[in-house]
Parts: C-alpha cells; structure tokens; sequence
C-alpha cells in the first residue's frame, strides 16, 4: 500500500512568519495538532504541533501574537514519499518517534500528512491465513516504538557522547 493512498491530502499549512496565535487558530479550525510549516512555493521548511506552541508560549512567557513560527521550529524535517510503501514511512516514524509526517514531492512541496491516525484507519486484521496489506501488528509496533522511553545512557555511553 502506498503513502498517497491513506495520507490526508490538502493539509493546512502556515509560513515561517506566521504567529503561534494564528498557526493555533489554524489547528482549532481545522482540528488537527500539526501544520507543515511552507516558503517559497510551498516547499516544507519545519512542522509546528500543538505542543510546540505550548511551549513556546509558557518557556517564553510571552503572548501568542508575539512569537513567530520560525523562532519556535527547528527546521529539522522527516518526510515521506507520496509513493513510499507505507511500512517505510511507519518504519521512519518508529525510528524518530513522531506520529505524523509530512508526504512531500520530488520538488520538495507538499502533498499531504501521514498521520498515524490515517494508519490506524486502515489497517487490517488477517484473514484466511492472508496477512492485509497493513496489519494491526504494523500499526502496534510503531506505537510501541513511538512510545517507548529512552533508556538513560550508561557511563560508558555518556562518556562516549561526551555528557
């Protein structure tokens, strides 16, 4: 099964200058927790969550309207592939732990989110001994490991870190 075929497409988005009070009013409107953060003929440049600006809001302890998009995002951005199968993608969010990703073209625009709430939709029980296309497992797995808690390091790993 292929990314395009479960994302949600026509995803909300907001630019790097946007406020944090108008990307929430965004996530409010449009019931979601994540805007692809878009310049230059919507090339993705960063995501904001929900969380983000609550952060951002009480680290700062400044109003909403005062804190622009870019100042919060780290710019840092996991995508995936309109025609991705869709275990790479649950396979990318496993490995950096997010639930949702960006599904970004060739050109570096925008497509769409896969969130893991599009898979969970999806998914499938086996029947007749036939494993689906994507299986409730796929989906447990990938929470598991979106969910999992760092161990801490050992003295061995944080002298190796340098921490």
């Amino acid at each position: 099964m292929k990314v395009k075929e479960i994302m949600t497409s026509n995803a909300k988005v907001c630019t790097p200058t946007d406020t944090l009070a108008e990307a929430a009013r965004l996530m409010w409107d449009n019931d979601c927790g994540i805007l692809p953060v878009v310049k230059d003929g919507g090339k993705v440049v960063g995501l904001i969550t929900d969380r983000d600006i609550c952060m951002a809001a009480a680290i700062n302890n400044r109003n909403l309207s005062n804190i622009a998009v870019e100042d919060v995002i780290s710019g840092k951005v996991y995508a995936a592939n309109p025609d991705d199968d869709v275990r790479t993608a649950l396979k990318t969010m496993q490995e950096r732990k997010i639930r949702r990703l960006p599904v970004v073209a060739a050109d570096g625009t925008l497509d769409g989110i896969l969130s893991l709430n599009d898979v969970v939709l999806r998914a499938q029980e086996a029947k007749d001994k036939k494993a689906p296309d994507l299986a409730y497992a796929d989906v447990v797995k990938t929470y598991k490991a979106i969910c999992a808690h760092p161990l801490p390091l050992t003295q061995e790993q944080a002298a190796v870190a340098g921490v």
